[in-house]
């Protein structure tokens, strides 16, 4: 009888079917996970890129906002100590009469400077008596944008109150014209620079005639233009 033939690298007695034996090849180590795609950049660095350019971005935002601030509007126009003779109120004139009397007045400080100029013209041919106020505001620090148009000025006699409001047009960025009986007053904002121009008739009830009002509108439009053009720098 043939035996059976012993074969090579046979399992020795009483060793574990699942033990490996010692002369098989090792088995191959556990792949390390791949790389994600772009070259190994995780997800989260770019979250933190943005958000650190985001944040330079906000604080140039902040610094160019601080600058602008304490720079103060702009102010196109010099100031004037005799703010009389800047203000001729040629129009004015032709509907008031002849000038009679001047009063002026001026300011400077770090926060504003200020011109003001009172014009009274005396009536003639039954034409009433005018007294014209000219008032020139410019603000260094704070823009007066936000409140124009609310405030009287620094002369009571320019205040209007409860009176018809109308836009002008082509008179720096805003202007407002106001006009009640006996006055009509003109307000014009331009950056930093408040121009307030106002004309009061008095002598109607003593027999004077009335003023064409669109007459006296019109004329303090034309002599605000004016003054804003020899003002300007």
């Amino acid at each position: 009888m043939i035996s059976e033939p012993e074969l090579e690298g046979e399992w020795p007695a009483g060793r574990p079917a699942g033990a490996a034996r010692p002369d098989a090849p090792s088995a191959s180590p556990p792949l390390s996970p791949s790389p994600p795609p772009g070259g190994g950049r995780v997800p989260w660095r770019w979250a933190l890129g943005g958000a650190v350019l985001a944040s330079v971005v906000w604080a140039g935002v902040l610094v160019v906002q601080e600058r602008s601030a304490e720079a103060g509007p702009p102010i196109r126009y010099r100031h004037a100590e005799n703010l009389c003779d800047e203000a001729p109120l040629r129009m004015l004139s032709g509907v008031g009469g002849s000038i009679d009397g001047r009063t002026v007045k001026h300011g400077e400080g770090p926060v504003q400077d200020w011109s003001y100029c009172g014009v009274g013209m005396s009536g003639v041919d039954r034409m009433p008596g005018y007294e014209n106020q000219v008032l020139v505001e410019l603000h260094k620090k704070a823009d007066p944008g936000p409140e124009f148009g609310a405030g009287p000025g620094l002369e009571p006699g320019t205040r209007l109150e409860g009176a018809e409001v109308e836009q002008v047009p082509g008179l720096g960025e805003r202007a407002l014209l106001t006009a009640q009986v006996g006055q009509v007053r003109l307000q014009v904002l331009d950056g930093g620079a408040v121009f307030t121009l106002s004309a009061h008739w008095f002598g109607v009830n003593g027999g004077a005639q009335d003023p064409d009002d669109d007459a006296v509108k019109a004329a303090v439009i034309e002599d605000m233009r004016e003054l804003m053009v020899r003002l300007r720098k």
